[in-house]
């Protein structure tokens, strides 16, 4: 059996559980047209305070090397301040994926100095560092809020030296293209941002998946066929040693278990004998599991790899 038969056919082997990844909900001030779980102001989903518990207990249980959380917007959950300050006075690493954009609206400025007092690690998805770009794939304004809170967190010490880290995702999403390479765009998001007098930590490039709101916009071009071909000659092997999947567990806002985020969107919880609740957490049979897989994971695999840290290759 060869990488892509192994991938392809269900027989990828978990390596142990170093992230901890916590969806708190599918609600989002924005609706992005690239979206694999279709978040957005209409969606309702939000992790209660009693799974929030039961995912906190969890994480002090495991110890991961981190744990990260993810929505929808996850200032939007009431319960996330206690949920960090639970965390980080464990001595868990924590990281949050925001859009940015949310910090600038009334009512949540406090958590620019929620998210520094605690050193929590920022992850922040800018899908291009031009706002012609942005706008219309993000809602108009957007790009200009996030040089906002991103000129705020600079001031409070993010991407500073010894300050938290504020990193960047890029996923561009126009077209059946695989990101370029990660380190080259690094530098010219660099140049780009520093014209507006703002610092970043690090650029991640992750693949659009052919899921959700990206998806459609594919078949509405008639371009999704054209993206699985690319994404099929496009498989390295070299990828599968480091995808994501294979050292963490992927907590949905109702506290099913997957074993990632676009495991998530697709509805296919962890299987093969491994617990899919938070009820029935279980270290050693999910640091051990067989991963669900299915096409949608040639998304990872294709060119440089794409995991939620970035290229893999």
């Amino acid at each position: 059996m060869n990488a892509f038969e192994q991938l392809a056919g269900g027989e990828l082997q978990a390596s142990g559980l170093d992230v901890l990844q916590v969806n708190v909900g599918l609600k989002c001030n924005l609706a992005c047209t690239h979206c694999h779980l279709e978040a957005g102001p209409h969606r309702t989903e939000l992790m209660d305070e009693a799974t929030l518990d039961k995912v906190a207990h969890a994480a002090l249980e495991v110890r991961p090397a981190l744990v990260d959380v993810t929505g929808g917007s996850p200032e939007l959950n009431p319960g996330l301040p206690g949920f960090l300050r639970t965390l980080r006075g464990a001595g868990l690493t924590v990281q949050v994926r925001t859009n940015l954009a949310i910090l600038t609206e009334q009512g949540f400025e406090h958590f620019y100095e929620l998210y520094a007092g605690l050193g929590i690690g920022l992850v922040a998805s800018l899908p291009c560092y031009l706002a012609e770009n942005v706008d219309p794939m993000r809602g108009a304004g957007v790009h200009s809020k996030v040089i906002e809170a991103m000129r705020r967190l600079n001031a409070l010490g993010y991407a500073q030296p010894g300050g938290p880290t504020l990193d960047l995702v890029f996923n561009h999403p126009l077209g059946p293209y695989l990101p370029p390479d990660e380190k080259a765009l690094e530098g010219d998001y660099r140049k780009a941002l520093s014209l507006h007098g703002v610092a970043f930590s690090n650029l991640r490039t992750i693949t659009n998946m052919p899921l959700g709101r990206y998806l459609e916009e594919l078949e509405s071009k008639g371009q999704d066929k054209d993206y699985w071909t690319l994404l099929r000659e496009k498989f390295n092997p070299d990828t599968l040693s480091g995808l994501m999947c294979r050292s963490q567990v992927n907590v949905g806002w109702d506290g099913a278990l997957y074993d990632c985020d676009f495991n998530q969107a697709l509805g296919l919880r962890i299987n093969h004998g491994a617990p899919d609740h938070i009820d029935a957490f279980d270290r050693e049979a999910l640091a051990g599991r067989v991963v669900v897989t299915g096409p949608h994971c040639l998304g990872c695999t294709a060119g440089a790899g794409s995991s939620c840290k970035g290229a893999l290759a």
